[in-house]
């Protein structure tokens, strides 16, 4: 891995075949994601994909989970392996890190943690679908582990657009910095926070 003097990471959450495939308005936040990352590699900002994918069966989901287990017999039905793919117009490049979680925040059931641990990493650069599932679960609770946050707004989406924008406006503004895409790009990584 390249020198990472910020001490940063940008996040991709759930951006995979399987979540993306129906998705409305995948296309535009693609776009977006595709930007962010091209600027992190320039900046030698390690970019970590983080995607959500079960065992054969889902063993890993409780009937206690409303969301999950509502999609449990579904899984059955899919090659995990093909659900978890990345998609192709942001696909990751050697020493890019995949991250396999269990549930909706980026940390529950994954190594996530570890991994920014090991690389000292302070600063995390939020961007995925959807805006009230993964980002927002993933903000919670990085913040509750002390980690400094950025969400890239338009590098985000959610099925409801007034979600989206509640979220962003009301909720992630009291825990991290906002920034568009264009608004991150051409700032200093280090003045970002």
């Amino acid at each position: 891995m390249e020198d990472n003097s910020t001490n940063t990471a940008l996040l991709v959450m759930d951006m995979q075949q399987g979540i993306l495939g129906g998705y409305p308005g995948a296309v535009p936040v693609l776009a977006k994601v595709s930007t962010a990352i091209a600027g992190a590699r320039a900046q030698h900002i390690p970019v970590i994909y983080v995607v959500i994918g079960f065992r054969k069966g889902a063993p890993e989901v409780s009937p206690n989970n409303k969301s999950l287990s509502a999609r449990k017999r579904g899984f059955d039905a899919i090659d995990m392996e093909d659900y978890m793919k990345i998609r192709p117009e942001i696909a990751q490049q050697e020493g890019d890190i995949i991250v396999i979680k269990r549930r909706i925040s980026a940390f529950t059931g994954s190594d996530l943690e570890v991994i920014l641990r090991s690389q000292n990493i302070q600063h995390l650069v939020l961007t995925g679908v959807s805006t009230g599932g993964a980002v927002l679960a993933t903000l919670i609770e990085a913040a509750d582990k002390d980690f400094r946050l950025t969400v890239l707004s338009d590098c985000c989406s959610d099925p409801d657009e007034e979600v989206h924008q509640l979220l962003v406006s009301k909720i992630f503004s009291k825990r991290a910095g906002i920034l568009t895409v264009e608004e991150w790009s051409s700032t200093s990584i280090k003045d970002s926070m």
